[in-house]
């Protein structure tokens, strides 16, 4: 088969749905030297060694332009003007754009729009309501990251249940326990990191609830008396006041840290050298950081809702994500606890098993065999 792929979010995005287009298409490059791959982007991609089989094809416009003219204007310009003739065409991002002949897959990763719309500025807001629901009309089939996100799909936006298929993500191998790793006391500077610290990761955006974990952190604060800091990464994304009001306002400026964006070579580092970390998101369709923190052996606290007790299974602390006590009284149990912390790091080590990249592009192989078949 000829299969095209939207690489334009692993060009354009250094984490999330960047990371997992480039993990994935990474993983299924290893894998299938027989199908022919045309990589489409929106910008040149940094790396230039593929195997014979994977091509690529880079337009001079950026994916906000895309999006304007494929999903706001509506352009009837089909995917096959840049690709040629193609069998199939994955869009791993959210919408797709006018196709002619080829069948077509959709990943949605999560509708977090449709669950927490108040997470969102207003015109993301209504470009996603109205650009995501129109896609997944169109896709034959849609990938969810997560059984949770699968039934988000199937009840708010009345899609068939066969029409949904799950593929987990994955952890990479290079997600170990760094603690003895000669730089890491580098990498800690250059990120003006105190010690001890606990680690909180993501986009600086409502959803991931970081106001939150900040109050949280306060109370753990004032309750338990700990030496440690708050270190949160994450580049700068909307709405995102409230986490600088609320550390304003409890007088953290010296004990909270923002270190924005975080190379993804340094992560390994940053989760080992942590005592904890904390991702208590309000909803997430799969939350890669639990199992990359996991497999760097550090003790997970975690929300308790949407996907990510899917993904966390019995080896993270789950707590309603809106509950500041509760989360604090986690923080502090696991802390405290020096054998639970144990039992939840052995139990880290065997969850992270059930998810590898390798895993995610063999049964992504199998639905681009399962599809593509349907057009002979």
């Amino acid at each position: 088969m000829r299969i095209g792929i939207d690489y334009t979010a692993a060009v354009r995005q250094h984490a999330g749905i960047g990371r997992y287009t480039r993990e994935l298409v990474a993983a299924l490059a290893k894998l299938d030297h027989s199908n022919s791959y045309i990589l489409f982007s929106a910008g040149r991609p940094e790396r230039t060694t593929w195997p014979k089989n994977f091509r690529l094809r880079s337009l001079p416009l950026s994916d906000r332009h895309l999006a304007i003219l494929w999903q706001r204007l509506r352009l009837p310009l089909p995917i096959e003007c840049f690709l040629g003739k193609i069998d199939l065409y994955h869009s791993p991002d959210f919408v797709l754009p006018p196709v002619l002949c080829a069948r077509t897959l959709l990943t949605v990763h999560d509708l977090s729009f449709l669950r927490h719309p108040e997470c969102f500025p207003a015109p993301l807001l209504e470009y996603l309501t109205q650009a995501v629901p129109r896609s997944v009309q169109r896709a034959d089939l849609i990938l969810a990251d997560s059984q949770s996100t699968r039934q988000d799909i199937i009840e708010l936006l009345h899609i068939p249940p066969e029409r949904v298929a799950v593929i987990y993500a994955g952890v990479d191998p290079r997600f170990q326990p760094s603690r003895q790793d000669p730089s890491a006391e580098k990498v800690l500077q250059r990120y003006n990191i105190p010690r001890p610290y606990l680690l909180g990761l993501g986009t600086l955006q409502p959803r991931k609830n970081f106001a939150r974990l900040i109050k949280a952190y306060h109370l753990l604060r004032q309750r338990w008396h700990i030496p440690h800091h708050l270190v949160i990464g994450g580049t700068r994304g909307w709405l995102d006041e409230e986490i600088d009001q609320t550390i304003q306002e409890l007088d953290l400026t010296q004990e909270v840290h923002l270190i924005g964006f975080v190379a993804d070579e340094d992560l390994p580092i940053l989760y080992s050298m942590a005592d904890l970390f904390v991702f208590p998101s309000l909803y997430e369709g799969f939350g890669i950081p639990v199992l990359e923190a996991m497999a760097c052996g550090t003790p997970v606290v975690t929300s308790s809702t949407s996907s990510l007790p899917e993904v966390a299974g019995e080896a993270a602390l789950l707590v309603p994500p809106t509950d500041v006590e509760a989360l604090a009284e986690a923080m502090a149990k696991l802390l405290e606890d020096e054998e639970l912390r144990a039992d939840l790091q052995r139990k880290g080590f065997l969850q992270i098993k059930r998810f590898t990249w390798r895993k995610a592009a063999q049964k992504l192989l199998q639905i681009y065999d399962d599809l593509g078949g349907k057009n002979d």
